[in-house]
């Protein structure tokens, strides 16, 4: 796919999700709210920088010095939304619901499309670490509290979206686990060429195994 069609498709994208009916469908259910729409509007963002990466200025790519600012971005606006204070100020108004929509594809999906290619393994490795257990401990938070963290979901709703999160953070730390310790290399489908003999290199080849 072009780059132009990819941005058409994902703006075409962000729009569906803005429409009320969407909106106010996947925000009626706190799980659907942290678990679908936010990753949703994260992955919105990271195909754009995907698709513009090569347009990158030089000066950004250098103050992004292996991918440090932008991963301090993704963390502190994923971090943000995930209080339950952000989330009830999102179904209030609808103003700071848009704000969720443009900060989380572009300061949440865009860095972290352009910074994760530039840290190193040993970086990475440090930010599943990190990023797992505090979503576990998220959740743990949401299923554990005896009283309603968010004052536009129930009870219900909280022990849900908490027991989602769980299996999330679960779910990433088993993927996380096959692909550092099991190994996850895609094959391009294509052997490798044998180095090319020739005559003389068959001759020195037969003196050396006769000797």
């Amino acid at each position: 796919m072009s780059t132009r069609r990819l941005l058409v498709a994902t703006c075409g994208s962000w729009l569906v999700l803005w429409l009320p009916a969407v909106r106010g469908g996947l925000e009626r259910d706190m799980a659907l709210h942290m678990a679908v729409q936010m990753p949703l509007l994260i992955a919105l963002g990271a195909l754009v920088a995907a698709a513009t990466c090569r347009f990158e200025p030089r000066w950004l790519a250098a103050a992004d010095w292996l991918g440090i600012a932008g991963i301090a971005a993704v963390v502190l606006g994923t971090s943000f939304w995930m209080v339950p204070r952000a989330l009830d100020q999102a179904i209030a108004d609808w103003r700071i619901d848009l704000v969720k929509f443009l900060t989380l594809p572009l300061l949440v999906g865009m860095p972290l499309g352009l910074s994760w290619r530039r840290m190193p393994p040993l970086g990475r490795a440090f930010i599943w670490a990190n990023f797992i257990p505090k979503l576990g401990a998220v959740g743990g938070l949401y299923l554990g509290a005896p009283m309603r963290l968010c004052a536009y979901y129930r009870l219900d709703q909280q022990e849900l979206a908490g027991w989602t999160l769980i299996a999330v953070a679960v779910a990433l730390g088993i993927t996380w686990f096959v692909a550092a310790f099991i190994g996850w290399t895609p094959s391009c489908g294509k052997r490798p060429s044998r180095p090319s003999v020739d005559g003389a290199g068959r001759q020195r080849a037969l003196h050396a195994s006769a000797a």
